[in-house]
């Protein structure tokens, strides 16, 4: 979807990032208003538009079921109330920072030549000649870094909504308008709906796009083409994760709401 459904139906104001690899960003969401994961783990659970829950609900409701409450202290043995919002966060944290993603990119820099096929390696080349790397650079193949989306020339108001205004809206400094945290590139070929709008789905038109707003050029169909390529030796190895059996509800666990405050 272009932006995820929340608390009572209500629709959100961007689309989602992925939490693959996320542990690699500077900072969390596309204005980085979260500094780490834990932060990033709390801002969903309390907003309205979201999950519309409170720190206190989520420690009750925790508490309600026996199951977390030993994994709990099994996990902080060492705190008088591990039970606790923080320590769920730091819990979510934990676990997100395990889903990291080995890409035949990787495999090439550590010297195998043949894990990037031609294509890609003119990719790569390209992305790096058309200063692409300058913003989209480190170990997540960008999450470092804010820029003016439009820097050459702004996108369409369908593209870059005129009411969303970046990282203005953490900084309230007039130079943040329309900027946002540069995008990770690491599996981007399976995250589609791109921008922090969600509205351009197929990859190669994301790309033809960036190039146009932030550098003002025109590729040929043959470099979009590489560019493509080059990303998708983004794609890597799923992490395996094994569903947990989640605890039981019980007579004391609060009761989900519609409603919308």
């Amino acid at each position: 979807m272009e932006t995820s459904f929340g608390h009572g139906w209500q629709k959100g104001p961007r689309n989602a990032p992925t939490v693959l690899n996320a542990v690699l960003n500077e900072a969390q969401f596309w204005d980085g208003r979260a500094e780490d994961l834990a932060a990033q783990v709390k801002g969903p659970i309390q907003a309205g538009v979201e999950m519309a829950n409170t720190p206190e609900q989520v420690g009750v409701t925790l508490n309600s079921m026996l199951a977390y409450v030993d994994w709990f202290k099994a996990a902080f043995p060492d705190e008088a109330d591990p039970v606790s919002f923080d320590n769920m966060a730091k819990a979510i944290e934990a676990f997100e920072a395990t889903l990291i993603t080995p890409a035949p990119f990787d495999a090439w820099l550590n010297g195998d030549d043949a894990a990037m096929s031609d294509d890609a390696k003119a990719g790569l080349q390209l992305f790096v000649d058309k200063s692409c790397s300058s913003c989209h650079s480190g170990v997540n193949v960008g999450g470092h870094g804010y820029y003016p989306f439009g820097l050459i020339e702004k996108p369409g108001s369908e593209i870059l909504p005129v009411g969303d205004k970046g990282r203005f809206a953490v900084t309230e400094t007039a130079d943040d308008e329309y900027v946002f945290r540069a995008s990770p590139l690491r599996n981007i070929a399976l995250t589609a709906p791109y921008f922090h709008s969600g509205k351009v789905w197929d990859l190669s038109v994301a790309v033809e796009i960036m190039v146009e707003s932030q550098l003002g050029e025109t590729l040929k169909p043959e470099e979009t083409a590489q560019i493509v390529a080059f990303l998708e030796s983004l794609t890597g190895a799923l992490p395996p994760v094994t569903l947990p059996v989640l605890p039981p509800e019980t007579a004391a666990t609060p009761s989900p709401t519609s409603e919308i405050q």
